[in-house]
Formats: C-alpha cells, sequence, structure tokens
C-alpha cells in the first residue's frame, strides 16, 4: 500500500506528522510518496492551509495535527 504524505518544507507540523507516520507504520507497512506541495501550484492552493495531509487512494485520511488512533483505522482499513 501506498499513501500520498503532501507537506512543504520548514512546517513543524509536517515533521510531527512524519514522526506519527513512522510510528504507524511499525505496525502497518505502508510506503510513503512525499509531495512538496510548493513545487504545484494547484496543490499549494488546495492544501496549503491543510498541511499535513494524508492521502489514500485518493480519499484523505487525515490532516493537520496527525493523531495514531485515526491514521491506523484510517489506514488499516482496506
Amino acid at each position: 500500500m501506498e499513501i500520498t504524505y503532501y507537506s512543504r518544507p520548514n512546517c513543524g507540523l509536517c515533521k510531527d506528522g512524519k514522526r506519527m507516520l513512522n510510528l504507524v507504520r511499525e505496525d502497518i507497512p505502508f510506503e510513503v510518496k512525499e509531495v512538496n506541495i510548493e513545487q504545484d501550484d494547484a496543490l499549494h492552493e488546495k492544501y496549503m492551509m491543510m498541511i499535513p495531509v494524508v492521502e489514500k487512494d485518493g480519499q484523505i485520511i487525515q490532516y493537520g495535527v496527525l493523531d495514531y488512533i485515526t491514521l491506523l483505522e484510517g489506514l488499516g482499513a482496506d
């Protein structure tokens, strides 16, 4: 399984979110495709107030302050 992680450089919440994803990864194996929203104007406009954003199969699992339970439930449900 692969998830998309929308973030940008120098974003504290994004760094925290990445750590949370790594914790969830200890229980559920998945790959992370990290996307810098600053490299795409459309993505920047769409997600600039939401990042970090975790997306699986085109659906947003969670954004902003990421928590373990929400991610575990969202990513574990196939």
